[in-house]
């Protein structure tokens, strides 16, 4: 069973009628069999589901920190009906500051809830895969019963054999954002060290490549291009940072990072301008945060198109239609755009 507020995306998943940029999310859902779909959070309590699964968005605030708005609204809908009848589980999966979903379960437990926190490790454009066949799913237990129970979970729907990582929800909460940041570290140590090999002449990505042919390191996420971008992140290696420096410590990587990744954006806007003649049109076949994607969030392709028009060059950007859009209604004529 699933729930949401939106009354129109609920009707067009009861009759299949879905449309979604994610590979085989269409397929998966004309398949379906036995799933239903209600605006109304009530019909799942009066349903015999043991587990409840909490998916819905934790944006930035200005601060760094996560808005936790939206889970806060689901929780004060659950505890409006009173305790439960029987024990039941809920399962944040969205990403929260740590130590939250520990204040979450003493708030939860004379309503007869556990709660565990299992984040997801999704990108957009891959998420079905990502879920069928994840490197790890991350657990964040309550006891080591429900723990289990959501192991199974899991087990019954990956095709892969992941590794299982349980532990306490506040370990489980820094190890999900710690994650994320150690791949913007990655990226960013690839980005400064292309700029550096391109500013004396030498070749980044024979470099880089040669960096991750060693077994230490590996080759993914270390190759020379665009900076970080997307949802998740450049949020979540600055909240971590946050995190961090309410609890006394200061994290130098989680700053460093996110100063990596700016400055590699004024180095290729430099690069670039220099690059093209002042008459020659610039072109980029996507702007989104990465290829594949509709989202713009924080994306580094675009920032770099609009620096670009900002310094007097004809810029193109081209994408699907959603995306051009959205991007028209921010900059304007700024850009000119292409639908593909």
């Amino acid at each position: 069973m699933g729930t949401d507020i939106n009354e129109t995306y609920v009707e067009l998943v009861n009759d299949k009628k879905l449309i979604s940029y994610e590979p085989q999310v269409e397929e998966y859902l004309k398949a379906s069999k036995h799933f239903t779909a209600s605006t109304q959070l009530s019909d799942i309590l009066h349903s015999d589901c043991e587990f409840i699964f909490i998916v819905v968005a934790t944006p930035s605030l200005p601060n760094g920190k996560y808005n936790h708005q939206q889970v806060e609204a689901v929780l004060s809908e659950l505890m409006a009906f009173g305790k439960a009848e029987k024990q039941r589980h809920l399962v944040l999966m969205c990403t929260t500051m740590p130590g939250y979903s520990d204040t979450m379960a003493e708030r939860l437990a004379p309503y007869n809830y556990t709660v565990s926190y299992n984040p997801e490790f999704i990108a957009q454009g891959s998420i079905m895969r990502d879920q069928q066949e994840p490197d790890q799913v991350l657990i964040g237990e309550p006891n080591p019963e429900v723990g289990q129970k959501l192991e199974d979970i899991y087990r019954n729907m990956c095709l892969n054999e992941p590794t299982f990582c349980r532990m306490s929800r506040l370990s489980a909460e820094i190890c999900k954002i710690a994650t994320n940041c150690f791949l913007t570290t990655k990226i960013s140590f690839a980005n400064s060290i292309g700029d550096l090999a391109t500013k004396v002449g030498a070749e980044p990505d024979k470099i880089l490549s040669a960096i991750g042919a060693d077994k230490r390191i590996g080759g993914r996420y270390l190759k020379y291009g665009f900076g970080f971008g997307g949802p998740c992140f450049p949020r979540d290696n600055r909240a971590l940072g946050v995190f961090a420096e309410e609890s006394g410590y200061e994290l130098l990587i989680s700053k460093a990072t996110d100063e990596v990744n700016s400055r590699h954006l004024d180095f290729q806007v430099q690069q670039w301008l220099c690059a093209y003649p002042k008459e020659e049109q610039i072109v980029f076949d996507h702007i989104t945060y990465k290829k594949g994607s509709t989202m713009i969030e924080e994306s580094q392709q675009l920032a770099l198109a609009v620096k670009l028009a900002q310094a007097g060059r004809k810029v193109k950007v081209q994408g699907p239609q959603v995306v051009m859009e959205e991007v028209k209604g921010i900059y304007g004529d700024l850009l000119e755009y292409e639908i593909v």
